[in-house]
């Protein structure tokens, strides 16, 4: 499979720059595998598809503020810091990447905060455009962290080209998150309101939570035009034995098992034993599913329209077949779907 079968043209008008207005009213795209049909429906539609026994696998990963805005030392030159992970919490290291990476070098401090609050020190260069930064604080770790993140902001995709607003905070963000992680949201579950929830609850489904931490790769540029020779980044993800309980028992009685999202698609994927059961799972994904592939656990899919060439865009051929998920496509643009991470979904079936 090559890298160019997954180019097409996305009109700018139609990336989604506000989320709906109600968390569960975006459109929704059905695409039923099996009979090649498409329906146009909306997300709380999703009543209609799933009932007793039904298992939906969501990921509980948590986004935090990790855009900063700092400034240089001596020069004053402003500085776009994006935190990715905390290498060790004692010494206030994080791996980060910076913009533009050209002015940043070893031994460089950073200064952020209108009174300049907080300063951290370059201490390493890991890739062009990676860092390592130790910050200089004092305090408990604890209110390291309230400091670092109060200075930082919801980290929207560079392609929501607009300042972040106030309600980014809440809405970029699944209202079952809750393990800090992650700086890409999974955007699937975006679509998902408590009163939803509620209502698949009293159809009989089950709700299932594992971990994977979404980081930058997903939006990382593939330069190879053989999807063999493409690495992904690792992701760190959880699978515990409650979520085994549930998805297991699904797969054991027949029922409808829905991942929520890529992510989700890759952890259980990564943590799927031969026999085609779920297995306990701690530790980093590189997985990167592209047609043709075979999946072993899920029985649908939500996701959300992705951008050409991504691997997101990938995974979704692959579970709901190339040709029809590009069909699908050139109709979604024809009827003015909306895309990316705060764009309308699909649920493949």
């Amino acid at each position: 499979m090559k890298l160019s079968k997954f180019k097409f043209d996305l009109p700018q008008a139609l990336i989604a720059l506000h989320p709906s207005k109600n968390r569960d009213e975006c459109r929704m795209m059905v695409v039923d595998r099996t009979k090649g049909t498409i329906e146009h429906r909306i997300f709380k539609d999703l009543l209609n598809y799933f009932g007793k026994g039904d298992t939906f696998i969501f990921n509980n990963t948590k986004v935090f503020p990790a855009r900063l805005y700092g400034n240089k030392e001596k020069t004053g030159a402003r500085i776009e810091v994006f935190l990715l992970r905390e290498l060790n919490p004692d010494l206030r290291l994080w791996d980060v990447l910076v913009d533009p990476a050209r002015k940043i070098r070893i031994g460089n401090k950073l200064y952020f905060g209108e009174d300049d609050s907080m300063v951290a020190e370059v201490i390493d260069n890991t890739t062009s455009r990676g860092r390592t930064l130790r910050f200089l604080y004092d305090g408990n770790h604890d209110d390291f962290k309230k400091s670092l993140y109060a200075l930082g902001e919801t980290p929207l995709p560079k392609y929501v080209d607009r300042p972040v607003e106030p309600e980014d905070e809440d809405r970029y963000q699944n209202i079952f998150a809750t393990e800090e992680g992650a700086v890409v949201a999974p955007a699937a579950g975006l679509h998902f309101s408590r009163e939803l929830m509620k209502r698949l609850e009293i159809n009989d489904c089950r709700f299932s939570y594992l971990t994977l931490h979404c980081g930058l790769g997903n939006f990382r540029e593939i330069d190879v035009e053989d999807l063999t020779k493409h690495k992904m980044d690792s992701e760190e993800m959880i699978v515990n034995a409650d979520v085994l309980d549930i998805v297991n028992q699904a797969k054991d009685e027949g029922h409808q098992i829905c991942a929520v999202g890529t992510s989700v698609m890759r952890a259980i994927e990564t943590a799927v034993s031969t026999d085609g059961h779920l297995k306990e799972f701690e530790g980093w994904t590189n997985k990167f599913i592209f047609p043709p592939y075979d999946f072993n656990l899920a029985t649908s899919m939500i996701t959300n329209f992705h951008m050409p060439l991504s691997t997101l865009l990938m995974m979704t051929a692959s579970f709901g077949g190339y040709d029809l998920i590009m069909k699908a496509y050139d109709i979604a643009i024809k009827e003015k779907y909306t895309f990316g991470a705060y764009g309308d979904a699909m649920l493949i079936i």
